[in-house]
């Protein structure tokens, strides 16, 4: 539970290398996510050669932090591997999210750059990966050492919570 209350969406690193292990670490943890009929649609793109990274800060005015970012891991839906169509953007999200749990637990900071459903994002890194066209790109996760070490958050809102019924 604490990787959860921890995780933030962190955009400032020092210049440390994240270490293979660290990264399999991360890769095991989204390739460990639930998915629509345990199909597992999603592969992984591992980015670290610095001018790469660089280059990908023209993917969205806010993928700024990819400048100082150590590693960029893109998550990828294979439309041929999908058993339920249209789920695996679901099971995308989920291999994500734990990624960014894991990222937390190693002490690293990270954030989820948005790329799917924006399809000028999507295209810019079908274009500049060579992305086969059943492969679909999905989010970009910028990983670092932190700046500095956050606290954790309480974003529990009781006014979100609807008992039987609205």
């Amino acid at each position: 539970m604490d990787a959860i209350f921890k995780r933030r969406s962190i955009r400032e690193y020092i210049e440390k290398e994240v270490t293979n292990e660290q990264i399999t670490a991360i890769l095991h943890a989204g390739m460990s996510a639930p998915s629509a009929g345990n199909e597992q649609p999603w592969h992984f793109l591992v980015i670290k050669n610095r001018q790469k990274l660089q280059e990908l800060m023209g993917l969205s005015p806010y993928a700024k932090m990819l400048d100082k970012a150590s590693v960029a891991i893109l998550v990828c839906g294979d439309l041929e591997k999908q058993k339920h169509e249209g789920y695996w953007m679901i099971d995308c999200a989920a291999a994500t999210e734990n990624m960014l749990l894991e990222v937390t637990h190693l002490q690293l900071g990270a954030v989820w750059l948005g790329v799917y459903p924006r399809v000028e994002r999507m295209k810019f890194l079908r274009d500049y990966f060579s992305l086969p066209n059943h492969i679909e790109a999905f989010s970009l996760i910028s990983i670092g050492y932190p700046t500095k070490e956050y606290d954790s958050i309480n974003r529990y809102n009781p006014e979100r919570v609807h008992l039987e019924k609205w």
